[in-house]
């Protein structure tokens, strides 16, 4: 296996006749189209090209994933509830945490509890990605939190504006519910050429007894939102939240000149319900302290420019 522009690329023996003939160099995303499971309704459609790079962590988890594909439950235990503590439990979570561990094992990162969260109950893993600034609503809002957008966009997120990358978490809802019951691995997506209709293909565990490949439409309404990679949305903020978008935010702020430092911590507590109404007051916005879109927007724009601009930031010092 080796790395290439389109990937992972993938040794593959020719054999013929029992014996080993010329080894083929296989693009990742090539080899999963032709040798899946649903490689014949696939080839109808066209692979999407990420948007963004797929790290070398990615195509790991992707792999291992794969490799795991086709394991069963023995009368009700897995090696990843075993692995998790409880040998016995529906192992959606516990398939991905494992696979994580793996690739901390084989490729010395380290990716769980940080990069992916290890988890083994309902929401427990949504709330993580949220908390570290990485989650995408399918529609509507982010419980607890407001209205998502994407970087670069002045727009709310509305379904299907997301399409999910390799390595991205999906979370479910079967029932209809708010509360996550599922949880599968992003390996690609795919768009109908004569309907257009996007459709994202997964690697999931427990379904409903077997680690197994599958595809679901992105604007499946079972879908409720991404764990994902890379950062590509903001999100509305207000009093009580906490995590990586509230410190982010109170950076901007204090860099600005609104917020203490000491006060960066990820808490939007009173102090930065306070900073956010300065600044709303400052830029001629409503002032009620809440980060909304058009706030968030505003202040991105002013941090950057003088960030930009500032001499204390780009004076190039010889220290030698």
């Amino acid at each position: 296996m080796k790395n290439g522009t389109l990937g992972t690329v993938l040794f593959v023996p020719f054999f013929q006749n029992g014996k080993m003939g010329t080894v083929l160099f296989v693009p990742l995303f090539l080899f999963l189209l032709l040798f899946s499971p649903l490689s014949f309704a696939q080839a109808e459609e066209n692979v999407i090209p990420p948007a963004y790079p797929v790290p070398d962590y990615v195509e790991h988890l992707l792999q291992v994933a794969s490799e795991e594909v086709g394991y069963t439950e023995n009368h009700g235990r897995t090696k990843y509830g075993e692995w998790a503590g409880d040998p016995a439990a529906q192992w959606c979570a516990e398939f991905q945490c494992w696979c994580v561990d793996q690739v901390d094992q084989r490729w010395g990162t380290n990716l769980l509890r940080n990069v992916y969260p290890f988890y083994t109950s309902s929401n427990t893993g949504r709330n993580w990605f949220i908390k570290a600034g990485r989650y995408v609503v399918r529609k509507g809002q982010v419980e607890g939190w407001g209205y998502e957008w994407l970087k670069g966009s002045s727009d709310f997120l509305k379904s299907g504006d997301y399409i999910p990358q390799p390595g991205d978490w999906v979370f479910f809802s079967f029932s209809g519910g708010p509360d996550t019951e599922h949880v599968a691995m992003v390996e690609f997506c795919t768009r109908d050429p004569v309907t257009d209709a996007v459709q994202v293909h997964v690697i999931e565990g427990n379904k409903p007894s077997a680690v197994a490949r599958d595809f679901y439409d992105l604007n499946s309404s079972s879908i409720l939102g991404y764990g994902t990679v890379h950062d590509v949305a903001d999100i509305t903020m207000s009093f009580g939240n906490q995590g990586e978008k509230v410190r982010q935010l109170q950076e901007k702020l204090a860099y600005l000149g609104f917020l203490d430092p000491t006060l960066v911590n990820g808490r939007y507590g009173e102090g930065t319900v306070e900073a956010v109404r300065n600044y709303q007051t400052y830029a001629g916005l409503r002032q009620n302290g809440i980060a909304n879109i058009n706030t968030q927007l505003k202040l991105d724009s002013e941090y950057t420019g003088r960030y930009q601009s500032d001499p204390d930031i780009w004076t190039v010092t010889d220290e030698d």
